[in-house]
């Protein structure tokens, strides 16, 4: 038997779907840091896992199910602190994402292996693996694309080195993937903030723009840095951004509602 939906079912499915919910989170692997004193005295759970890795990523994707798309920047790939899990993998199916991504970076021994991800409630067509210039190679930028390449989305997911010298190369290498697309997100842990010089050459040279007064994310215990961004493109309506209160990393969660245009076709 087949089953059809009645117009104004198909017209609701259809306006839900012009709009998705965003969010970005710095993981930090699971580690929790509740002050700055912490990142000495709990810094050996950047090489070791303990049982409340798991209870914080458990966190993390019962707060992922609400979205769209998942944006995480230094989760683990598999080594000796998540216990050998790759932790994008994970949160996709702890949180019942059909589509996972991920971009492994720079590994550290069999210790740590960070890397960039995308949970997706959306099937992508197409993943491409960037790689970021810097004096240390080894951080990258993930594009994931949804739809046609002319009116599709583009979904790009960073985490910017530390100097400010290294993020401005960085990125123009990301203003040179964005181009003059009508329709790209840029979500990630920048390491600076929309006063920068970094971003400001960035949006000087492509579609992306920022909120007028994004939310502190940084650090998660007592925010006073926006350094996590969710950057749209001209084409692309936000509702309101929220920082999250879940204190399971020194970031929190920033989350957005983004209105497509008719234009945009996934």
């Amino acid at each position: 038997m087949t089953r059809t939906q009645t117009e104004p079912a198909a017209k609701r499915a259809k306006a839900q779907r012009r709009e998705i919910k965003l969010l970005s989170f710095n993981i930090q692997a699971g580690s929790s840091i509740e002050a700055y004193r912490q990142y000495l005295t709990r810094g050996w759970q950047n090489f070791l896992n303990h049982a409340g890795k798991r209870r914080n990523l458990d966190a993390i994707g019962k707060l992922a199910t609400d979205f769209d798309l998942v944006a995480l920047q230094e989760a683990d790939a598999g080594s000796l602190r998540s216990g050998f899990v790759n932790q994008v993998h994970h949160l996709a199916e702890s949180a019942g994402f059909e589509y996972w991504s991920h971009q492994p970076n720079r590994p550290v021994a069999k210790l740590a292996y960070p890397s960039n991800g995308l949970l997706s409630r959306l099937e992508p067509s197409a993943v491409l693996d960037h790689k970021l210039p810097g004096r240390i190679p080894g951080r990258g930028v993930l594009e994931v694309r949804f739809g046609r390449e002319r009116d599709g989305l583009r979904v790009l997911i960073a985490h910017l080195s530390l100097t400010a010298r290294a993020r401005l190369s960085q990125l123009h290498y990301i203003a040179d993937v964005v181009g003059k697309h009508p329709h790209v997100i840029l979500m990630g842990d920048l390491n600076c903030t929309v006063e920068s010089n970094e971003l400001k050459s960035l949006f000087s040279r492509c579609t992306l723009r920022a909120p007028e007064s994004p939310p502190s994310t940084f650090p998660s215990w007592q925010p006073r840095l926006a350094i996590d961004h969710i950057l749209l493109s001209d084409g692309l309506e936000p509702k309101v951004f929220e920082a999250l209160p879940l204190l399971v990393s020194d970031h929190l969660p920033l989350a957005v509602t983004v209105c497509l245009p008719e234009t945009c076709r996934l």
